[in-house]
């Protein structure tokens, strides 16, 4: 066993930590760390608080948003979802917020499909994944960032093709309708 490795098989250790930049959505991180090979090297992390991603499914159908992101400079089409950049926030809460935000539907039932993390090679935010149904549409209560939010409703099989067909390529989107396909063929009861 390498003497560097701790009981938990962690190979890295963080010899030092300090803040660079932090703004109302992410604190960025610079880490001094020691690898189990002996070498010393620096690890950036963008800390962001959890956020939830939400399949709002009714009648063969599932509700998509399309809004211009700014990273890629072009509007893109996906599940809902985000955050409230809040700490220790219940995550059924922040799914049924988002949902309502974005899209103006509430729903009836919320089942958890699970958590996966973002992009955790250089981000530290945990998403969590649910599934809506019994959906009801509300007022929408969209924050600033939504103002060009248009929402669109799919049959499951557009839906399928459109990831298929790189036309969504959000990669919460691909990976949230994994898990959701999984748990579907686990409870081959549900009629969703």
């Amino acid at each position: 066993m390498n003497p560097l490795k701790d009981e938990q098989g962690k190979s890295i250790h963080t010899l030092s930590s300090r803040e660079i930049y932090r703004n109302q959505w992410l604190r960025l991180r610079e880490d001094r760390i020691l690898r189990s090979n002996g070498k010393e090297g620096i690890f950036s992390v963008v800390d962001k608080d959890d956020c939830a991603i939400i399949l709002p499914i009714e009648d063969g159908r599932v509700w998509l948003v399309e809004q211009y992101r700014y990273t890629i400079q072009e509007r893109a089409l996906e599940l809902p979802q985000g955050g409230w950049e809040l700490e220790n926030v219940d995550p059924e809460e922040l799914a049924r917020g988002e949902l309502k935000e974005e899209t103006g539907l509430q729903a009836a039932q919320m089942t958890y499909l699970g958590f996966m993390w973002i992009a955790y090679g250089f981000c530290r935010q945990k998403q969590h994944v649910f599934l809506a149904t019994g959906l009801t549409m509300k007022e929408r209560d969209p924050d600033d960032e939504e103002h060009d939010l248009v929402i669109h409703t799919r049959s499951l099989e557009e839906f399928e093709q459109m990831m298929l067909d790189g036309i969504i390529r959000d990669t919460s989107t691909l990976a949230a309708w994994g898990l959701y396909t999984n748990w579907k063929r686990q409870n081959a009861r549900a009629r969703i």
